[in-house]
């Protein structure tokens, strides 16, 4: 049953609240937990993007660093399961149907995200290389259908190949699955550094994102950069490989989770644009060389800048269930599958 917000307040009292929301205090009722400067109980959003943090009972923090702009590039294959691998993945269908859950979630996150966030521009990128013509179809549809500004770009092999060098697998089909990723991830740098503004978040389509994944992500890069004065990466995993190594972490709050340094991620991360700009060689070489491990050049990058991840998890990385990365504890992986089916 929905709570009633408090309404019978003293003559005086009433005149407190109005003074102490002038001066920019805020005061709580500790025996409703209702706050009456900003009209909210405490387990709702006290915070306003852009402008101010609020942690109880921290305090306030005023953002320095808002994000204006959120750039979306998902790189989408439904024609390949899994670049060098036979293996099936968690829930065992084909690949377009991660693909398209991993788009409605996107979807499903930002119109969650605006209803917070009036001041940001979304958009919705994906670039295609290899899938049916059936798929994109339903991508076009289904990003028509949301309202958000979006683009499809498919990707032109051709334009790649003869950049990218890949490890030798003795597997022709495995070593051209690689090179397409990898003109896929190359294409992707190329367009964030010639069309986005601010923060960019890359997605490859195996990622099913909690509903609050993005808000929660926009306030925590805000939070985070404010404090440390400085640009950052964040992963949307809690990566149970991460945890196997005795290597020194930090953790922070965010908005709703906690955050915690990480020197590793995989190619599903969030930075700006004067990231992608400062690191570029770096992320071109890992887009054009193939090593082992892939994301050899990102983790250099991690040794001089932050990068976090969430406690708990914010999306669900769908590979195979014995993947060394592991599934993320501490989510529901069956419901938020079944709650992004088309």
């Amino acid at each position: 049953m929905k709570k009633n917000k408090p309404n019978k307040e003293s003559f005086f009292k009433k005149i407190f609240i109005k003074i102490c929301r002038l001066l920019g205090y805020e005061i709580i009722n500790q025996s409703s937990v209702f706050i009456p400067t900003s009209n909210k109980y405490l387990n709702e959003n006290l915070s306003v993007q852009g402008e101010k943090l609020i942690t109880v009972p921290m305090g306030e923090i005023k953002v320095t660093r808002p994000v204006q702009t959120l750039d979306i590039i998902i790189k989408s294959c439904t024609s390949v399961n899994l670049v060098s691998q036979n293996k099936k993945r968690l829930f065992d269908y084909e690949k377009s149907e991660y693909t398209l859950r991993t788009i409605n979630s996107i979807i499903r996150s930002i119109k969650y995200s605006q209803k917070f966030t009036k001041n940001i521009n979304y958009k919705i990128y994906v670039i295609d290389s290899g899938s049916s013509e059936k798929d994109i179809v339903t991508i076009k549809n289904m990003l028509k259908n949301s309202l958000i500004k979006n683009k499809i770009i498919s990707l032109n092999l051709d334009e790649f190949t003869d950049r990218i060098k890949v490890i030798n697998k003795n597997n022709e089909v495995f070593e051209n699955n690689m090179k397409s990723t990898m003109a896929s991830i190359l294409q992707s740098f190329h367009f964030a550094k010639e069309n986005c503004e601010d923060i960019i978040y890359f997605v490859e389509d195996d990622y099913v994102h909690k509903e609050e994944s993005l808000f929660e992500m926009i306030l925590a890069y805000e939070k985070l950069s404010t404090l440390l004065e400085k640009e950052i990466f964040l992963c949307p995993v809690d990566y149970p490989y991460l945890y196997k190594s005795d290597n020194p972490t930090k953790v922070y709050l965010g908005h709703k989770n906690h955050w915690r340094t990480v020197e590793e991620s995989l190619l599903t991360f969030l930075t700006s644009k004067q990231m992608l700009e400062k690191h570029w060689d770096k992320l071109i070489e890992m887009a054009t060389i193939e090593s082992f491990p892939y994301e050899t050049a990102l983790h250099k990058i991690y040794k001089m800048e932050k990068c976090f991840s969430p406690i708990p998890s914010l999306a669900m990385h769908c590979t195979n269930i014995n993947s060394s990365f592991g599934l993320s504890p501490n989510i529901n992986w069956k419901k938020l599958w079944e709650d992004n089916q088309l």
